[in-house]
């Protein structure tokens, strides 16, 4: 399953789910000081990008230490993102984060693994790892992926009232939806590639 920039960056937006996550946004950042919350949601999404970086750039390495083909991480990245898009349309998921400890959050839960999951993960690994001559296009979907969800954590108390409840659950289950679809189809493709490319 080949993409381009506008298909790499409306998947990264699926699988980060900005708008999905909104509850848990709000949730962990209930406790931290209205004037640190700029900062921490910056410093949360830098965080979540350079590791999101790091996992992109460093994807073929890692595919020829670990003996893994393409397409049984291409397999492997449909079954997660399967499992992330079911739990989007079935279970809201805001509990599953929001501790409300009340300390601020140092790259747990937010930056990572709410940001930079395992679906988030790999993915960027498998859109390198299968058109490494498009890399700068992956890191121009990434930034951009990125910003958005820096600007929803920024204002997620304003978009929440703005929307409200229902709609934000509405978006999730489309979303949710939508996602589905592309990791059906990105399992097919892996299966495809095996039992007729090899």
């Amino acid at each position: 399953m080949d993409h381009n920039f506008l298909s790499a960056l409306i998947l990264l937006l699926l699988v980060l789910d900005p708008f999905g996550s909104l509850p848990i946004f709000i949730s962990v950042l209930k406790g931290v000081p209205p004037e640190r919350r700029t900062r921490v949601a910056v410093r949360e999404v830098l965080i979540a990008f350079f590791v999101l970086l790091g996992f992109m750039f460093a994807g073929g390495a890692f595919l020829k230490l670990m003996h893994l083909s393409e397409r049984s991480l291409e397999v492997a990245g449909g079954v997660i993102l399967l499992i992330i898009a079911i739990r989007m349309i079935f279970a809201s998921g805001g509990e599953i984060y929001a501790a409300g400890t009340g300390r601020e959050p140092f790259i747990f839960p937010l930056a990572v693994p709410l940001l930079a999951g395992p679906s988030a993960m790999a993915t960027v690994l498998l859109l390198a790892s299968r058109q490494p001559e498009r890399l700068l296009e992956w890191v121009g979907a990434l930034s951009t992926a990125m910003l958005v969800c820096g600007l929803v954590l920024l204002a997620a108390d304003r978009l929440r009232k703005l929307l409200g409840d229902s709609m934000v659950a509405a978006i999730e289950k489309l979303m949710g939806l939508v996602l589905t679809a592309i990791a059906v189809e990105m399992i097919l493709a892996g299966l495809k590639r095996y039992f007729f490319e090899a």
